[in-house]
């Protein structure tokens, strides 16, 4: 696993044009925006591990994206 600090407005950019922006940090949390690609699935480990997003329609892929903006 590879760690990295960044401060707020620091990026994070991946070869397949993911682009990770960290947001905003406080009280131990971390805000992220993350760039991708449309056909990039994105997914948080918690939802994937409950199996609630196994087979995702085109619509829940558009409200999982819009919940991490």
């Amino acid at each position: 696993m590879l760690v990295l600090r960044r401060k707020p407005g620091q990026r994070i950019l991946f070869s397949n044009g993911v682009v990770i922006t960290v947001c905003q940090t406080k009280s131990g949390s971390v805000q992220l925006g993350i760039e991708a690609p449309k056909d990039v699935k994105i997914l948080r480990d918690e939802l994937q591990e409950a199996g609630l997003c196994a087979t995702p329609s085109a619509s829940s892929t558009k409200t999982e994206r819009n919940e991490q903006s």
